[in-house]
């Protein structure tokens, strides 16, 4: 018996399937992953400085047009599609068979392919907040700012509702 015929025999018998998962899972979307052979981890940014450090709370903090200038070159993509795997994971949780998906990833490849129980563990670059007043913003916003995209309400800088380094996750998540 095969790897894949394992599988299928272990589905087709299972009651309670909770899917954990991460950047992998979106590549074939065009997505790439951190570690990979063409991860952004295995790229240096033109400013010379690890993705690591750019994705992180203090640099966000203190460069936020560095920041945003890699985060919306490397991290949205609004034109990824769900693949077969998505998908798949979705006729999964509609046959009742998978109860849930924890994922890594902030694409919202999940939900785009149709699952409804799905805990963003490091957030999701579809929500973005005003730091000042909290007011919820578009990422087209974000994504076709020039420079640091700020609140349409009250001028506030906007963060993208991803966890970043040095940041916890949340807690109502792992909860």
């Amino acid at each position: 018996m095969t790897d894949i015929q394992m599988l299928k025999q272990i589905i087709e018998h299972a009651k309670n399937i909770v899917f954990f998962g991460g950047a992998g899972v979106s590549t074939e979307s065009g997505i790439p992953d951190f570690r990979g052979t063409n991860g952004l981890y295995t790229e240096q940014d033109d400013l010379r400085v690890p993705p690591e450090k750019i994705l992180s709370i203090g640099y966000f903090n203190e460069f936020p047009r560095e920041f945003y200038r890699y985060y919306k070159k490397n991290m949205i993509y609004p034109n990824a599609e769900p693949n077969a795997a998505h998908k798949k994971l979705a006729e999964l949780e509609a046959a009742g068979k998978l109860k849930a998906i924890v994922t890594q990833n902030i694409d919202g490849l999940h939900q785009a392919a149709g699952s409804k129980v799905v805990y963003e563990l490091h957030g999701s670059t579809h929500r973005n907040y005003c730091m000042k007043c909290g007011a919820a913003c578009d990422t087209e916003l974000v994504r076709k700012s020039s420079g640091v995209p700020r609140c349409e309400k009250c001028g506030g800088m906007i963060k993208p509702d991803v966890v970043l380094y040095e940041e916890s996750l949340n807690e109502k998540v792992l909860d």
